[in-house]
């Protein structure tokens, strides 16, 4: 009965899996990581747009040392100017840099306006609380008791029993046992904190373009809507002990409807919860997997 159980289950995650994008650090990575929530996308743009003033700028410094090194040289001038003041160029010594940080506080206080303003009614409310060294999340108003877990990094010998031997998808350092699942196009608040008796964390999660501190005894807020399916990968941005580096975030953003199917089973049973949903989302390679372990 089990088998057959196992087949079919096998059998519809094939059907309806689709392919796992995880958003993570590359190689030599120059830029920011792939944008996958609108907040993100503006500081992408608000990036490439002070590159504008920043390259300028450096050049006509660079230029204007050279001049100054060739051109007013002791050598070169014997006797050297007296001169002390010049009303033109203090004036736009004056003016530019005004201009040149009045055209970049704007977008960049239009940014921060959209950071910092939380949604009203948001369609999913976690609680995020940071200890040394692993992240706790807490679903709010997920049935009568609360669902809650523990996410560590994830351990080498332990990634044949997770399923998770791909370390494509789920990078060493960076994957974990328990992602922190959510819906795609749904606005979602984190409540982030850290255990009372703990130090400050930080999370962080470069896709979403947030990053936030993680003070014992004190809730921050903050939120993101993921618009694209795929993996994330974060980590604890926040220097807090020996084992830092160890302190990773992974969130896991899938359909509305799998999200539901998986919130209602991991109720009850969370490694089962995770084992379905991985097998929906990370491809047929991994239904065959669960389908052995069954």
């Amino acid at each position: 009965m089990k088998k057959a159980y196992a087949a079919l289950t096998a059998l519809v995650c094939l059907l309806f899996a689709s392919g796992t994008y995880a958003d993570q650090p590359t190689p030599w990575q120059a830029t920011l990581q792939p944008a996958a929530t609108p907040i993100m996308r503006e500081i992408q743009w608000f990036e490439q747009y002070t590159l504008w003033f920043i390259v300028p700028i450096t050049l006509f410094v660079l230029i204007l040392l050279i001049v100054v090194c060739f051109k007013f040289r002791a050598s070169a001038n014997p006797v050297p100017s007296k001169t002390s003041h010049n009303t033109l160029i203090e004036v736009i010594w004056t003016v530019g840099p005004v201009l040149v940080l009045l055209l970049l506080a704007i977008p960049s206080f239009n940014l921060l306006t959209a950071q910092l303003t939380l949604p009203e009614n948001p369609d999913v409310t976690v609680k995020a609380t940071a200890t040394q060294w692993q992240w706790n999340y807490e679903y709010e108003g997920s049935g009568e008791t609360p669902l809650a877990f523990d996410s560590y990094l994830l351990k080498d010998q332990d990634r044949a029993a997770a399923g998770k031997e791909d370390k494509s998808v789920y990078p060493r350092l960076l994957a974990v046992d328990n992602e922190l699942v959510l819906p795609v196009n749904k606005t979602v608040r984190v409540l982030v904190t850290a255990a009372p008796t703990d130090v400050i964390h930080a999370f962080a999660m470069p896709s979403f373009g947030v990053k936030i501190d993680a003070v014992p005894g004190r809730l921050n807020e903050t939120w993101f809507k993921a618009d694209r399916e795929g993996l994330f990968y974060g980590q604890c941005s926040e220097l807090c002990g020996k084992d830092h580096a160890f302190m990773p975030i992974a969130i896991r953003v899938v359909s509305e409807d799998k999200y539901r199917q998986w919130l209602t089973t991991a109720a009850s049973d969370l490694p089962g919860a995770y084992k379905t949903l991985m097998a929906a989302t990370d491809g047929p390679a991994k239904t065959v997997d669960v389908a052995k372990a069954q």
